[in-house]
């Protein structure tokens, strides 16, 4: 493992199951002794956990796709310079649940903002810091929907998750393109099968890639 610590990144459609690996994953590091910054996008610092807030409000629906993307970019800043970068520096293994590609897929593929102007932003927010790794849970869009809704209560479903069903498929659509575009760094992994046996190819994954890390 690389000494200045290791960023891992969790991505995916609403009801994918990329929360349920993310925290797996940690679980599964920290019990073999490593030190673990777990996290979350929008969110981590209180600052971060305001706009949070403010992003997901779904009273909130005559927010603008660039105000969007700009407190998306806001909270990143905030949440990359106050927690993450520190954690990279103390050698600890940061595992994310969203980051940086979240915003290709929902502001860029789903909202049409230009790629250009997405990579610009991102870059600007997150000091030019990118995932070493990142895992995209990936599910038919139909079958995340019907996890999400039969999960959730209807007044906890927030202002992203009550966008239509052709506003997800342009997210999936997104995601599945930042994969061929970095396939060493971006990992699709097949979100239909159990929970364990998605964690089991997960760890496979990690362990061809860091053996020291996972080696028995």
């Amino acid at each position: 493992m690389n000494k200045k610590g290791l960023f891992i990144t969790f991505e995916g459609i609403e009801g994918c199951g990329k929360s349920t690996q993310a925290k797996l994953l940690s679980e599964a590091l920290r019990t073999r002794g490593y030190g673990i910054l777990f996290t979350r996008e929008p969110g981590g610092p209180r600052i971060s956990e305001e706009i949070r807030a403010l992003l997901l409000n779904k009273e909130f629906t005559e927010m603008n796709r660039l105000t969007e993307v700009f407190l998306y970019m806001a909270s990143r800043a905030q949440h990359t310079l106050e927690w993450i970068i520190p954690a990279l520096k103390e050698g600890k293994i940061i595992i994310s649940d969203r980051y940086y590609d979240s915003t290709y897929a929902y502001q860029g593929a789903a909202r049409e903002i230009p790629e250009k102007e997405i990579e610009t932003i991102n870059t600007i927010a997150t000091t030019g810091l990118k995932p070493d790794v990142t895992y995209i849970v990936d599910v038919p869009v139909e079958i995340g929907l019907d996890r999400l809704h039969n999960g959730t209560k209807a007044e906890d479903i927030d202002r992203l998750e009550s966008e239509d069903i052709d506003f997800h498929k342009r997210v999936r659509t997104g995601y599945i393109k930042l994969a061929k575009k970095e396939p060493e760094r971006v990992v699709i992994i097949d979100g239909t099968k159990s929970v364990e046996e998605i964690h089991q190819d997960i760890m496979k994954d990690m362990k061809k890639r860091y053996n020291d890390l996972l080696g028995e």
